[in-house]
């Protein structure tokens, strides 16, 4: 069964998307992560699946969230805003809400081609992010290498965040790994590495669970900005630069996590589900 498929990128983390609203395409873990794989498969850094709403959920989809791994992931602000762009084109609604496996995302569709999703508020008590045990969130008892005393929080999924003086020395590739394994956190975790330039500019680097290093996270950045504000580093706003460009962070007062950026699509395409493992 040959079936259509959607390459986006926000900021160039990108994503391959199904839409399984008409009837179930039979997307296992198994057959993403081969859908998934830079080498043999289309490639990305997550499998987006559009499904259809719970009735009275209030969304008009559900989008599920996997790694190029298959385990599924809660919560991912850059396809949010990708799949938010789809299903604008397709209603021409420039407010949407899309349901994760963590809540409901709204969305709005700007004027000048940005998206912005509400991430709704982090969670910072150390059972949400989760931890193995009780810990300070905004000071964690971890170190690697040139890495220690990070923040956490939980943006629909875990977050450590280390604060550098110059992000260019710290080899990310070495360390992320050995941090995302850390028996501290028990369902694994993003590690943000974020040098602070300005008040209201930081420059942030991500080695996400599952995925590797990204040229952008868009929940990576949400929590970049939260543990700055939390230790003084910033205030509540400030434009994120990723390696894939630039985006928007907001802390609302009323506690919800706002994030702007743009999208874009790649190309258009289709595959042979029966050409991947089931």
């Amino acid at each position: 069964m040959r079936v259509p498929f959607v390459k986006m990128h926000g900021c160039g983390n990108d994503f391959v998307v199904l839409d399984e609203r008409r009837a179930p395409l039979g997307l296992t873990a198994r057959r993403a992560a081969a859908i998934a794989d830079r080498r043999e498969g289309v490639g990305c850094d997550q499998f987006i699946v559009i499904e259809r709403a719970a009735p009275g959920s209030g969304a008009d989809a559900f989008m599920r969230i996997r790694n190029p791994d298959g385990a599924e992931a809660g919560a991912c602000g850059n396809a949010t805003r990708c799949v938010a762009r789809l299903l604008h084109e397709e209603s021409g609604r420039d407010d949407l809400t899309i349901a994760t496996e963590t809540g409901l995302l709204p969305a709005h569709i700007g004027g000048n081609g940005t998206i912005t999703v509400d991430m709704g508020p982090p969670r910072l008590d150390w059972r949400d992010v989760p931890l193995a045990r009780a810990m300070d969130t905004l000071h964690l008892d971890l170190a690697a290498g040139v890495l220690r005393d990070p923040a956490a929080l939980s943006m629909g999924n875990p977050h450590a965040t280390f604060f550098v003086p110059d992000i260019e020395t710290v080899p990310i590739t070495e360390l992320g790994p050995v941090l995302e394994h850390a028996p501290l956190f028990p369902e694994r975790a993003n590690i943000g590495v974020a040098q602070v330039l300005t008040p209201d500019r930081i420059r942030l680097r991500v080695w996400e669970r599952g995925a590797g290093l990204t040229r952008a996270c868009g929940s990576g950045a949400c929590a970049a900005l939260v543990n700055a504000a939390r230790r003084g580093l910033t205030g509540r706003h400030a434009t994120v630069l990723v390696d894939g460009g630039a985006l928007d962070i907001s802390w609302r007062d009323d506690g919800h996590v706002m994030m702007t950026g743009p999208t874009a699509t790649a190309f258009t395409g289709e595959i042979e589900l029966a050409d991947y493992p089931s």
